[in-house]
């Protein structure tokens, strides 16, 4: 045999890409497509006989039953879009499991991937969700202009924004009391009597780092304490970032007394900062964390409810594929201050 008849009869059967279908199901079965149809879905007309024989071939082919173009005849796909800003990052753990949750209550299946904080790769994340014809999007916005959603929201696809709002078009959205939490947060630490109080915060352009800020300033002002540009530092949350902010504002003549940081990825690195530092400083953080009521002192925080923050914006997807919604609406979610030991430190000077 020559060798490229050889090699021909060795090549392996390609293993992939060849699902059983339906017909196959039928011709082991000995059986018309509209049987297997009926027991595949269900339906009645079959005898309890001819059930079996079909059921028998579904088992041994490992056929499945393909709900993609069932869905697609009901023009719904039941599925659903969900754009996070980063998968590693704890505080979108409990969001995506209750956007997941309601989701799965709807019978609808969640496909959820990172922008990385890049409005690049935002757009084409949710664009790639789209084209795979999702009924709806969950997105967390890494840009502020989301003027390229707008054919798509026309189309049909149910669109709720998370934690952010939208930029540059009409959408509902689910937020915290990003304001209110940071202002409750920086109060408190005045009524411990704290006056220099230094704020480290995300990258000023995100509406939450700003919001928070904001917050910072109100309450200094509510307090009559004249903010120093020395106490205030946003940026990337980079731990070395931080790390340098909060070193910063922990020396020279007059360093501050406490911090607020404001997210808690900046709380985990000021914790370290704080932990080799000499003298004690005050702390809130915005977010919760895990273990932080372990610390010594328990990291005072002020909490979201990332959950219920998923689930009402998942409902609201919801409620808009059914048609009972007829107007965007912003949402706000209150905060809670969990009151642990760090943020109630005393000034030592």
């Amino acid at each position: 045999m020559p060798e490229t008849a050889r090699s021909i009869a060795r090549r392996p059967e390609n293993r992939y890409g060849n699902r059983p279908t339906m017909k196959d199901v039928a011709a082991r079965a000995g059986v018309g497509l509209k049987t297997v149809s009926r027991v595949v879905n269900g339906e009645p007309g079959v005898t309890p006989d001819t059930e079996r024989r079909v059921q028998e071939a579904i088992d041994a082919l490992g056929f499945r039953r393909n709900d993609s173009a069932r869905v697609l005849r009901k023009g719904r796909t039941a599925s659903i879009g969900l754009v996070l800003e980063d998968l590693a990052d704890p505080f979108y753990g409990p969001l995506s499991r209750a956007v997941e949750e309601v989701s799965r209550a709807h019978g609808s299946l969640l496909i959820n991937g990172s922008s990385a904080e890049d409005p690049d790769r935002e757009q084409e994340l949710a664009l790639a969700l789209c084209a795979r014809r999702v009924d709806g999007l969950v997105i967390i916005p890494a840009g502020d202009d989301h003027r390229y959603l707008e054919p798509e929201i026309r189309a049909g696809v149910a669109t709720v924004f998370v934690d952010r709002p939208a930029g540059r078009i009409d959408a509902d959205v689910v937020l915290s009391d990003s304001f209110g939490g940071a202002r409750d947060g920086v109060a408190h630490l005045i009524a411990h009597g704290h006056r220099r109080i230094g704020f480290i915060g995300d990258m000023p352009r995100i509406h939450t780092a700003a919001e928070r800020l904001r917050g910072y300033r109100a309450a200094m002002e509510d307090a009559g304490i004249p903010v120093e540009d020395t106490w205030m530092s946003l940026g990337v949350t980079d731990p070395e970032r931080v790390r340098r902010a909060a070193e910063e504002m922990l020396s020279g003549p007059a360093p501050v007394t406490a911090v607020f940081a404001g997210n808690n990825r900046v709380t985990v690195t000021v914790v370290r900062v704080l932990a080799a530092h000499a003298r004690r400083v005050a702390l809130v953080g915005f977010d919760d964390f895990e273990l932080a009521d372990l610390l010594q002192p328990g990291i005072t925080v002020i909490s979201q409810d990332p959950a219920g923050m998923g689930r009402t914006a998942a409902e609201r997807l919801f409620q808009q594929l059914d048609g009972s919604l007829l107007t965007p609406e912003r949402i706000e979610l209150p905060t809670r201050l969990i009151a642990r030991g760090s943020g109630e430190l005393p000034p030592e000077d």
